[in-house]
């Protein structure tokens, strides 16, 4: 037996709201909620109220009328689509760079769609993003705790050959959970956006904890063993790593640098791109922040590169071409002509073996480090420091990134102050009897070394 909703005189094609149906020892109420935004196919609120009787049926007229209240009241109904289909639909209009979108692939075919990708986005929880994410922070495959062989093969194989190992959890680092977790997020942030959704559960389910970053540039001492090796090795790899240490350039920022970018007479070098090798293909790309900037040189690294230039002259000279403003300041050493950028992978090689060789373990991005810690110990402001590096929201990054440095920085600075400032020995009141005027200690004089800058012997 069935109760309906009838339909008014006003829309005669519109088929009933609501019935009621028995369904053996229970009613189920079921309200049209009008066609599905996205696949088209009609969608209903059910609910279920147990027993037959008077009272039963009076209860589920209410929940009926509920029902059919939340059907009205709702402007769009919520969508059966899958989340994977939400992710597709979002990668096609969103704007993303192109390795970022390479990285956001990867995590969505290996981890997101095999996870949650069949999921419908009104049936997905809080609950289920968490979850996964602390399901990837024990194992980053899942695994059920049961020991198994991952083995190398799809067909049958020799174990032994193959080297089929047994499982070992290994989790997936916060940081990548995190990325996971953004993915996510901005593809519901849009199925809410068009009317897909009601809310998005990734805004308040808890993702992983960021670690605070932890540089870990080299000592100046070790930063003038690794600038000299550099110079023994060869003038122009010297140069290189001279340009990196003074001024933080990220690795693609040096690499696609020109001489159109260098303004020897102004002492100052213009960032406007970067440079990007994957698959051996090589792209010029924005900066990180999407910004151009410019960073003033010092008089011995303006020197450095009148004398790279110089050589670039004179090897072209003898080659029958001519330097021009559009040829790479560095290129590979095995490159005759810079026309070709020197390759990142091969700039940050050749900086680690040189460092292994000196026993130091370090990489060329600490360079940049370097640079940042030396500035802010020797007193230079936030904002010149973020400006120098290129970080964006006015110094923000370079805080959270160099806090310690930052918090050395304002205890120099405090110390100063009071330097300046009047003391008082007890007994001794201020006015016209006697004032002791004694500084602080100097901080060099406190158990702190004072910045030693690097020098080229």
């Amino acid at each position: 037996m069935s109760y309906s909703l009838g339909m008014t005189k006003a829309r005669v094609d519109a088929r009933p709201r609501g019935n009621i149906e028995s369904r053996g020892d229970s009613l189920r109420i079921r309200v049209y909620a009008g066609p599905d935004p996205v696949t088209g196919r009609p969608v209903y609120l059910r609910e279920t109220v147990p027993g037959t009787d008077d009272a039963a049926r009076r209860k589920a007229r209410r929940v009926l009328n509920r029902l059919v209240a939340e059907a009205e009241k709702t402007r769009q109904p919520s969508s059966a689509i899958s989340l994977g289909q939400v992710i597709d639909e979002w990668l096609r209009v969103a704007e993303h760079e192109e390795s970022t979108r390479e990285t956001y692939l990867g995590y969505i075919e290996r981890t997101i769609k095999p996870a949650l990708g069949s999921t419908s986005i009104a049936k997905l929880s809080v609950r289920h993003l968490e979850n996964l994410y602390a399901g990837l922070r024990r194992c980053r495959i899942r695994c059920d705790r049961k020991p198994f062989i991952e083995h190398k093969a799809d067909s049958d194989h020799d174990c032994r050959a193959a080297k089929c190992k047994p499982h070992v959890c290994r989790p997936m680092a916060a940081s990548t959970v995190r990325q996971i977790h953004s993915v996510i997020s901005g593809a519901l942030s849009a199925a809410v956006r068009w009317g897909w959704l009601e809310s998005n559960p990734a805004r308040v389910a808890q993702r992983p904890k960021q670690k605070p970053p932890k540089p870990d540039p080299p000592s100046p001492a070790e930063a003038a063993r690794l600038v000299e090796e550099a110079f023994r090795m060869d003038e122009d790899w010297g140069t290189l790593v001279w340009l990196v240490m003074t001024t933080g350039l990220r690795r693609g920022e040096v690499c696609i640098l020109r001489w159109s970018r260098v303004d020897l007479d102004a002492e100052e070098i213009e960032i406007r791109s970067s440079y990007r090798l994957r698959k051996g293909i090589g792209t010029e790309k924005d900066t990180k922040t999407h910004q151009m900037r410019r960073i003033a040189l010092d008089t011995e690294t303006v020197g450095l590169l009148r004398e790279l230039k110089d050589r670039w002259r004179a090897r072209l000279d003898d080659l029958g071409f001519e330097l021009t403003d559009d040829m790479y300041v560095f290129t590979g050493y095995r490159q005759a002509v810079p026309t070709v950028p020197y390759s990142p992978h091969g700039v940050s090689s050749r900086y680690k073996d040189m460092a292994t060789r000196l026993g130091i373990n370090t990489h060329i991005h600490a360079l940049r480090h370097y640079s940042a810690t030396e500035l802010l110990s020797a007193g230079i402001d936030l904002r010149t420091v973020a400006g120098r590096l290129g970080h964006g929201g006015g110094g923000a990054t370079t805080l959270r990134v160099y806090a310690a440095w930052v918090a050395a920085s304002d205890r120099k600075a405090a110390e100063i102050l009071g330097s300046r400032m009047p003391k008082r020995r007890a007994g001794v009141t201020m006015g016209d009897q006697e004032v002791c005027h004694s500084a602080v200690p100097n901080p060099s004089q406190r158990g702190q070394e004072p910045v030693t800058p690097v020098t080229r012997l």
